[in-house]
């Protein structure tokens, strides 16, 4: 009969990639995780891996049946969560992909959340390009991920759910030479570098229907990086402009660009569409509904007169 045990076995040996790596980080002899993938083997009637001198890969049946365990392996995992029907966040894991802009935004909320509420709770941050997340979620590495949605091409298998929409800007350091005008035309900002995140092809579309092919990614943008922080002290430190969402960078200045900009960036929770879901995705979405909005302008107070 095929254990648990052994299917936790059988995909921390093909995510570590050898014996002594998974023995190692399992806590079991080499010969004991040996003897659980025999016995695995045998009960399924078919090879999990090709032993190439000390070298292991996974055989084809291997790879369908890592997929179809780690289902089962996470099933059992929301199953023990919600164990006495409470279904209370005192034990379990969720593995949370964050792209650029989600990532600046969520991963202090979302860590002190979990801290403070709910601190025997285990909750894994990836950080990672919209691509790459998308690939962990279909592997089952992680359970959920929020990129932003520009980005990500439709697929049947993906849950995409309404999307946070934040502005994008361009943005330059206090005291820049553009700063002090009162607008700034294309031909102008092109004058510096421009460095941003990966854009979207829906992002460039923008771009070149608002300033010309000058600002196509491709031509306009000289720096890019998978991770804003990075960008954000670039910018600050030199005459750079940055293009991002507004809110990722609060101690920049938005330049007046003309024509205005009038592009969001689309930041939305996305899951493998028809499979069981984390207990602690309402908390996510519940942090997503208070951190990714636009800031309100603050209000306007009465005006007084001066006294002469």
């Amino acid at each position: 009969m095929i254990t648990l045990v052994q299917l936790r076995h059988f995909s921390a040996l093909a995510q570590a990639g050898s014996f002594i790596r998974a023995s190692g980080q399992l806590h079991l002899t080499q010969p004991a995780l040996s003897r659980s993938i025999r016995a695995l083997e045998e009960e399924l009637g078919s090879p999990l891996f090709d032993r190439i001198g000390r070298r292991i890969e996974l055989t084809s049946f291997g790879r369908d049946a890592l997929l179809r365990a780690r289902q089962l392996l996470e099933a059992a995992e929301q199953l023990m969560q919600s164990s006495g029907g409470t279904g209370s966040l005192t034990e379990g894991r969720l593995r949370l992909g964050l792209s650029s802009g989600p990532g600046v935004m969520l991963t202090a909320p979302v860590i002190g959340h979990f801290a403070n509420c709910h601190p025997r709770f285990h909750v894994d941050l990836v950080r990672a390009n919209t691509h790459a997340l998308a690939h962990m979620l279909r592997e089952r590495s992680i359970d959920a991920m929020v990129v932003d949605a520009r980005s990500l091409r439709p697929a049947p298998d993906l849950e995409i759910e309404p999307a946070f929409e934040m502005p994008g800007a361009f943005m330059c350091r206090p005291g820049h030479p553009l700063g002090r005008l009162a607008r700034v035309t294309i031909d102008r900002l092109l004058h510096y570098p421009v460095v941003s995140t990966p854009l979207s092809d829906e992002l460039a579309r923008v771009l070149v229907e608002r300033y010309g092919h000058r600002a196509h990614p491709d031509e306009m943008v000289r720096l890019t990086s998978d991770e804003i922080s990075h960008l954000v002290e670039v910018t600050s430190r030199s005459d750079a402009i940055l293009l991002a969402i507004r809110a990722s960078a609060p101690g920049l200045r938005e330049l007046p660009v003309t024509p205005a900009l009038n592009a969001n960036a689309r930041f939305a929770l996305v899951t493998l569409a028809g499979r069981s879901q984390s207990l602690a995705l309402p908390e996510i979405r519940h942090l997503m509904a208070g951190v990714l909005r636009e800031p309100s302008p603050p209000e306007a107070g009465p005006k007084t007169k001066r006294k002469s």
